[in-house]
C-alpha cells in the first residue's frame, strides 16, 4: 500500500517539472526572438567591429516582433541580437507611434531602443522632442535624462528629466518642470501629465503664474483644458490685491470663480482686511467672496484691530468697483480692545468708514452699554469718530453691584476722542439716573429729564450734564428711592453677552 501510494505522488511531481521547464524554454524563446532583416540595398561584412557583424547601407528596414526599425545604415550583431542604426532613422509601432532620431541603438533581448540627437518621439496626442531617449518597445515606455519637450494641443511641456507611458498617454515630469500655454505659465518641481484629458497632477513645490493672478501650491491637478483645477496643501492664490489661502482651493480659470475648504483666509493688501472660515466662495468679477463656518471679519490697524465673527459674512464690491462691502449676518459679535458689540447682522462700507448695526445691536465701549433699534458706528483714520444710537436708545455704566448709570433718549450720538467716548447729545425724550460723588463718596441719587440734553464724561464718568430745553432735575439722598426706582424703564443690563477676547466672539452667551 505504501509503494503504490508513492507511484500515485510522483508522477503529478514528474508532469509538474517537465511542464516547468518547457514554460521557462518557451519563455525564454520568446524574450529572444531574432532581429529580422526586411530590406537593404547592400551588404557587406566586417569582421573589424565584431564577430559576424554585419553592415547594411541605404534603404534599411528591420523588424523585430511587432516594431519595424527604417535607416540609412546599420551594423547588425546576429550574436547578441543587437542594431547599430545611423542616420534619418524612424522606428515605427503600428499606427499609433513613431520615433525618429539620427543615431539608435537596439537590442533585441531587452528590447530597448536609446534614440539619440533630434530625437522626436510622435503619437495621435503629443510630440516629445529631445536630444536623448531609452525606449522600451515592449512596455511602450519613452525615458529623457538631458531635457526633452513635449507639444500637447495648447500646451508645451518641458522638464530635464521625464518618462511617456505611451499606452496609458501619462507623462512623468521631473526637475524644472514647465507648462507653458497661451493664458498661464506653470512652473512645478514634479509633474504627471494625461495627454488625452490634458490635466497636469502636481507633487511638491508649483506655481501657476497667469496674467491677472498667481497660484502656489504644493499638490493638486489642472484641467489644462477646461481650465478647471484643485490645489491642496499649503495653496494660496492672489489677484488684483486679493490674497485667498486654504488647505484646498478649487479654481474655475474660464468663470471666475473659486472655492476654499478650511482654514481659509482671503486678504485685502489695499484695505487692511482679512476674511477668514472654513469654507469659502470667491468670484472675480464682479468681485464677491463668501464665508461660513467659523466665519471672521478682520479690520487690521496698527493701534487696534477688529475682529468680527457671523454665521455668514460676505463681501461685495460696490457699484464705483473701487469700495467694497461687507456683511455679516446671524450671531454677529465683534471685539477690539476700545469697541465691543453683538447684533444680527452688520455691515460695513469701505466707501464712508461706517459699520451699520442691525436688529437688538449692543455696543460696549469701557464701561458703557449702548443699544438702541439700530446704530451706526463712524470711523475717521482708522479710529472712532461718533456714533449714531437711533431710535429707543440706552446707555447704561455700572457704578457699583447695585446701582447703575443710566441716560434714555429717543436718539443720541456719542463724541470719541482718541477712541474714548468724551460726549453724548441726547435728543428727544432725554432721560438720566446717575450717582454722583464728592471725592468717591455718594452724594445721592440724581434723576433727570429734559427734551435734550448733553452729557460731558471724562475718564468713562459722567462729569457734568447739561440739560437744554424744560429740565426737570431732583438730587435724592442714597437710600431714599426704592430699587425699583432705580432703574430707567427698559432697562436690560447684557454684560453676559460682552466678549473680553477675540477668542470670545465665537461664544455667544458667556456665563
Amino acid at each position: 500500500m505504501i509503494s503504490i501510494r508513492h507511484k500515485v505522488t510522483t508522477y503529478p511531481l514528474i508532469l509538474s517539472l517537465l511542464f516547468l521547464v518547457t514554460l521557462i524554454s518557451f519563455t525564454r524563446a520568446q524574450e529572444e526572438t531574432t532581429i529580422e532583416i526586411l530590406n537593404s540595398d547592400s551588404m557587406e561584412k566586417d569582421e573589424t567591429i565584431g564577430t559576424n557583424a554585419i553592415r547594411y547601407i541605404g534603404n534599411v528596414a528591420l523588424k523585430h516582433e511587432e516594431t519595424i526599425m527604417y535607416c540609412d545604415s546599420a551594423y547588425f550583431y546576429p550574436d547578441e541580437n543587437y542594431v547599430r542604426a545611423y542616420h534619418h532613422i524612424h522606428i515605427e509601432q503600428g499606427d499609433t507611434l513613431d520615433l525618429y532620431g539620427d543615431l539608435l541603438t537596439y537590442d533585441g533581448t531587452e528590447k530597448i531602443a536609446r534614440m539619440r540627437h533630434n530625437v522626436k518621439l510622435i503619437d495621435k496626442e503629443s510630440v516629445l522632442t529631445t536630444e536623448q531617449l531609452d525606449f522600451n518597445v515592449e512596455e511602450k515606455v519613452g525615458y529623457y535624462f538631458n531635457g526633452g519637450e513635449i507639444r500637447n494641443g495648447d500646451n508645451l511641456l518641458q522638464s530635464i528629466l521625464g518618462h511617456y507611458y505611451t499606452r496609458d498617454k501619462l507623462f512623468y515630469f521631473r526637475d524644472s518642470v514647465k507648462i507653458t500655454n497661451p493664458e498661464y505659465l506653470i512652473i512645478a518641481d514634479t509633474l504627471k501629465y494625461h495627454s488625452v484629458t490634458e490635466v497636469a497632477y502636481f507633487f511638491g513645490p508649483t506655481e501657476i503664474i497667469g496674467e491677472e493672478n498667481y497660484i502656489y501650491c504644493e499638490n493638486g491637478w489642472y484641467d489644462t483644458r477646461q481650465n478647471i483645477s484643485q490645489f491642496n496643501k499649503n495653496a494660496y492664490l492672489t489677484s488684483k490685491g486679493q490674497y485667498i489661502k486654504g488647505d484646498s482651493l478649487y479654481y474655475e480659470r474660464d468663470a471666475g470663480i473659486g472655492r476654499a475648504f478650511d482654514n481659509v483666509e482671503i486678504y485685502d493688501s489695499t484695505q487692511n482686511i482679512i476674511l477668514k472660515g472654513k469654507f469659502a466662495f470667491y468670484r472675480e468679477e464682479p468681485e464677491y467672496a463668501l464665508l461660513t463656518d467659523s466665519a471672521q471679519f478682520i479690520q487690521l490697524a496698527e493701534d487696534d484691530t477688529l475682529y468680527a465673527h457671523a454665521d455668514t459674512i460676505e463681501s461685495n464690491i460696490d457699484s464705483t468697483g473701487l469700495f467694497k462691502i461687507v456683511t455679516a449676518s446671524y450671531h454677529v459679535k465683534i471685539f477690539s480692545n476700545e469697541i465691543q458689540g453683538k447684533c444680527d447682522s452688520l455691515s460695513y462700507l469701505e466707501s464712508d468708514s461706517v459699520f451699520r448695526f442691525f436688529y437688538d445691536p449692543v455696543l460696549w465701549s469701557e464701561e458703557h452699554q449702548l443699544t438702541a433699534e439700530y446704530i451706526e458706528l463712524h470711523l475717521a483714520h482708522k479710529e472712532m469718530d461718533y456714533i449714531d444710537l437711533v431710535s429707543s436708545s440706552f446707555i447704561i455704566s455700572q457704578e457699583d453691584t447695585t446701582r447703575f448709570n443710566q441716560i434714555k433718549g429717543r436718539n443720541m450720538v456719542g463724541y470719541f476722542s482718541k477712541n474714548k467716548l468724551v460726549r453724548i447729545e441726547v435728543k428727544g425724550n432725554g432721560q438720566t439716573i446717575y450717582f454722583p460723588k464728592d471725592q468717591e463718596e455718594l452724594i445721592g441719587v440724581n434723576k433727570a429729564e429734559s427734551s435734550d440734553l448733553v452729557i460731558y464724561l471724562t475718564d468713562g464718568k459722567i462729569e457734568r450734564i447739561k440739560f437744554l430745553l424744560k429740565p426737570v432735575a431732583t438730587l435724592f439722598p442714597p437710600d431714599e428711592l426704592m430699587e425699583n426706582e432705580l432703574f430707567l424703564r427698559g432697562f436690560v443690563w447684557l454684560n453676559h453677552f460682552r466678549p473680553r477676547t477675540k477668542e470670545e466672539i465665537f461664544i455667544w452667551e458667556i456665563q
